[in-house]
């Protein structure tokens, strides 16, 4: 059997979606939760659109909020497949709002979904294969392989059976902790 690959373009989403005031918090601000699900609901769209599958979020890379989003605004949100594994795929995420009077667009924040294909019993399913074709895709392709790789080494390095206190008491001087171990 012949292993098929796709273009990131091929997993392009594109939301867009006005801020309404049922979705601000107490601030007035567009709630952060509204804005993770809305990121949730591309990450599934794009893995599901470039795998044929059914896909699930495994993890959430960081989220930094840059900007505040106002009620009366429109958000888009930008998805696409930057990495695949076997069943997994990685999902760069950019949410940008724009004020309807002005025009002006605002870069609110930009997160990384990890997302995985699943057939109808719940099993990992192969997703077909990444053709990179320009040097942004190659960044963001090894970009994800370097986080992937940091995962897994800080998962190692700080698990019950491998954590070594003493070697870490030192780090800690500059920071705001006191350690009574």
């Amino acid at each position: 059997m012949n292993k098929i690959y796709k273009n990131s373009e091929e997993s392009e989403v594109i939301l867009t979606e006005l801020m309404l005031p049922s979705h601000s918090n107490f601030s007035g601000k567009i709630h952060g939760g509204f804005i993770l699900s809305l990121m949730d609901k591309a990450a599934f769209a794009s893995a599901s659109k470039f795998s044929g599958q059914y896909c699930v979020t495994a993890s959430v890379n960081r989220v930094d909020f840059l900007n505040p989003i106002e009620v009366g605004e429109l958000v888009t949100l930008h998805a696409r497949v930057n990495y695949v594994g076997r069943s997994s795929m990685v999902v760069g995420i950019r949410v940008e709002s724009q004020n309807i009077r002005t025009g002006i667009k605002k870069h609110c924040n930009s997160s990384y979904f990890s997302m995985v294909a699943k057939d109808g019993n719940g099993k990992g399913v192969q997703v077909p294969g990444l053709i990179i074709s320009n040097e942004k895709e190659l960044r963001r392709y090894l970009r994800s392989i370097k986080h992937i790789k940091m995962r897994n080494e800080r998962k190692i390095e700080f698990s019950a059976e491998n954590f070594q206190p003493k070697n870490y008491k030192d780090a800690l001087k500059d920071y705001n902790v006191k350690l009574e171990i």
